[in-house]
């Protein structure tokens, strides 16, 4: 008989979609982060160019995270009512456009308010992708999914971080933001034409209790709320401290703006992708065996930051690149697990609005205000060592709370100890 010939028009299977759009999704996050980024690269030329003192600078950040969380609860709703691939190419457009237009700017002010715009689009992209990568893959996967997705966060910062200081220290600092606008329009519309959006909930197998469905039971669900507050301690150190790492290496390290970016930009992408890769791996190892792990993890990697961010800050120079080092190192290793956590605390059919209240939550009481507060803390004392110093409190914090919230992780079907319980 003949050798059967492959059919050429099938459609791609279930897997290869959801591969897809994972790597995708993971590329628009890439760029998403490194729009956000480059302004902390170029900070000390803004300054320069508009005579900012620290807390305005620490102010557009500020400006940045207050769209994102007013417009959160929105595309949290649009997104539990609505297919989520044509907001996610809206949201990635329109960040793009806010990106582009913040390189117009002749005004501080002017750049305040096109800053804040940027935060409007992403915030709908930062909504809706983890949603919809929930509906491919089950709960015991979703960290190893979401370690892949997040590591974009510090890779994309270091790029971020890395363009901006050198193409601004060479070119000016405009130009790295014409440069980071277009990446996102391309991939945005490979994935409008590529990608099919699968079922709502098709991928969930926890049962849909209450406190899983409702937006009323969501108040009374613990293991979201503890993972929330314990993220949002985690989010305002990293934010705290991504925002002035590159100053603080110009200031007490004696390197260029430049040199800073080069440094907290390598620093950033080795401990990024190392960390969140490690911290992805392990938690999933973890997670077979027991179900608090997700919690466990991030509890205890935040806890050990707090000795290594103090010696980071208050040492002598020579601990400068070795304590920023682990400390990165360290605070990426919960970057999958807390995500992840967030994500499987609910069902499909409120998944979209949980993302979006704890999106609100973390950068409300994250990094909605830390950059504010470190800056208006180093001005008031003089030394920009005391102002990051308030991020050990807020990871000491973060520690005791996931620590209480593992008592309240769901029992996933395809761990080792919800198995022996429900034998």
């Amino acid at each position: 008989m003949p050798a059967s010939i492959p059919d050429k028009s099938a459609k791609p299977s279930a897997a290869q979609t959801a591969g897809l759009a994972l790597f995708l999704l993971t590329c628009l996050n890439l760029f998403n982060f490194i729009d956000r980024y480059v302004l902390p690269g170029v900070q000390p030329l803004v300054q320069k160019e508009f005579g900012a003192n620290d807390a305005q600078i620490g102010l557009l950040t500020t400006a940045f995270f207050f769209t994102y969380m007013i417009v959160a609860p929105l595309t949290g709703w649009l997104g539990d009512r609505y297919p989520r691939r044509p907001l996610i190419v809206a949201g990635a457009l329109l960040w793009s456009a806010a990106t582009l237009l913040t390189a117009t700017v002749q005004s501080y002010n002017t750049l305040l308010i096109r800053h804040a715009v940027v935060g409007i689009g992403e915030a709908t992209f930062s909504i809706f992708a983890p949603a919809l990568l929930a509906d491919f893959y089950p709960e015991i996967d979703r960290n190893r999914v979401l370690s892949i997705f997040y590591v974009t966060i510090p890779i994309g910062a270091a790029l971020g971080y890395l363009m901006g200081g050198v193409l601004g220290q060479r070119y000016g600092w405009r130009v790295p933001f014409f440069i980071a606008a277009l990446p996102g329009v391309i991939i945005a519309g490979v994935f409008w034409f590529f990608v099919k959006e699968p079922a709502r909930g098709a991928a969930d197998k926890l049962k849909p209790t209450m406190d899983r469905t409702t937006i009323s039971g969501l108040l009374h669900n613990p293991a979201f709320w503890t993972a929330t507050l314990g993220m949002a301690m985690w989010t305002f150190a990293v934010g705290g401290i991504s925002t002035f790492l590159p100053t603080f290496f110009v200031r007490f390290g004696g390197y260029s703006v430049a040199g800073a970016g080069l440094v907290t930009g390598a620093i950033t992408a080795i401990n990024g992708l190392v960390g969140t890769v490690l911290g992805g791996w392990l938690a999933h190892r973890w997670l077979r065996k027991n179900h608090r792990a997700l919690y466990l993890i991030s509890a205890w990697t935040m806890l050990l930051a707090v000795p290594v961010c103090a010696a980071t800050f208050f040492g002598p120079r020579s601990m400068l690149v070795p304590g920023a080092f682990a400390a990165e190192l360290l605070l990426f290793l919960n970057n999958g697990p807390l995500n992840a956590a967030i994500v499987n605390s609910v069902a499909a059919s409120i998944r979209a609005s949980a993302i979006a209240i704890n999106l609100f939550m973390i950068h409300a009481l994250g990094d909605a205000f830390s950059p504010r507060l470190i800056g208006r803390l180093s001005d008031a004392t003089g030394s920009l060592r005391i102002g990051l110093g308030g991020t050990l409190v807020s990871l000491a914090a973060g520690t005791l709370i996931l620590l209480i919230g593992s008592r309240f992780a769901p029992l996933l079907p395809e761990s080792e100890d919800s198995a022996a319980a429900s034998g």
